[in-house]
């Protein structure tokens, strides 16, 4: 079902390897190393548009938080009324509330299609002639011995350290489990730590809102625990350890550099111009002298005397 995945994950991944052979030299553990890194950069870079795409519909459903809180308050008794409702909202502003994992959903295959490739280059029950004699997905038998022999801090790149001892055995030479764990178990913290800093960025540039908030917030915590349970428990090989690495040291650096230019492209809001001060608050008005009154009482609005003569008019 999903050998074309696997035949496109060996191919990309032996391109690599003929690459950094021709540098390095067929036998070299490091060109193995290599290839699958940069197996992890050619999907990483393939997916940038997708990324972006998915950085836009992170921002418009955020940016959405109020509208979609109030069709909750409003259809908190309707759930087919509150799906519908939101549906039309996202469509009216063109996002997918997939859009955001849509990364996440296509590297899926490619880690499930490099774990089944490494783990299938020691076929448990075969001794090491009889593994290095068969081909495997793109590789030739040529390039699975170069790959059985091959050594990265003298541990081979398909051990892990759930690897039992008869597979590791079979591998070729002496290889202990102690020495797997010497070189797995930083590795594994390394990747742990990566995939810590880069889901508590994520979380720092796109706040969780809405009904899942809470659980999103521990996501932080839960994916590098996850990692280590992985890697002392499953059978994740040294190789799956450099693809968590790289895959999430890419992931922390495109995720900075995205960020920062964004926030570089958006203009700063304009300053408020300052108030006006309040108007002055008018002079009361001056208080007229009232007119002197008589002995009779009565107001006498000309001084005592003899009144001035009023001019006829010609």
């Amino acid at each position: 079902m999903l050998d074309p995945v696997y035949y496109a994950v060996s191919a990309v991944m032996r391109a690599w390897y003929q690459l950094f052979a021709l540098l390095l030299g067929p036998a070299d553990g490091v060109a193995w190393a290599l290839s699958v890194v940069f197996l992890v950069l050619t999907l990483r870079a393939l997916m940038i548009k997708p990324f972006l795409s998915s950085l836009r519909s992170a921002r418009v459903v955020r940016a959405l938080g109020p509208q979609l809180a109030e069709l909750r308050r409003r259809h908190a008794h309707d759930r087919e009324a509150l799906v519908r409702e939101t549906r039309a909202l996202h469509a009216a502003h063109g996002v997918s509330p997939l859009g955001g994992i849509l990364p996440a959903l296509l590297q899926l295959p490619v880690f499930v299609g490099l774990l089944h490739v490494l783990n299938g280059f020691n076929r448990p029950g075969l001794t090491f002639e009889q593994n290095a004699a068969l081909a495997h997905y793109a590789f030739p038998p040529a390039d699975v011995r170069s790959f059985l022999e091959a050594r990265l801090f003298g541990v081979p790149l398909s051990a892990s350290i759930a690897t039992p001892q008869d597979l590791l055995d079979g591998f070729g030479g002496s290889v202990e489990r102690w020495e797997v764990v010497a070189v797995a178990l930083p590795l594994l913290l390394l990747a742990a730590v990566a995939t810590h800093v880069t889901a508590r960025h994520s979380l720092a540039q796109n706040p969780p809102d809405g009904p899942a908030a809470a659980v999103l917030r521990w996501t932080p915590w839960i994916l590098p625990l996850g990692v280590v349970v992985g890697g002392l428990l499953l059978p994740f090989p040294v190789a799956i350890l450099l693809y968590w690495l790289t895959n999430n040291t890419w992931t922390l650096v495109q995720q900075w550099l995205v960020h920062r230019r964004t926030a570089a492209d958006v203009p700063a809001p304009p300053r408020a111009a300052p108030a006006p001060p309040p108007p002055a608050a008018p002079d009361p008005p001056t208080p007229r002298p009232a007119p002197a009154r008589g002995a009779s009482g009565r107001s006498r609005r000309h001084p005592p005397g003899p009144r001035p003569r009023r001019r006829r008019r010609r």
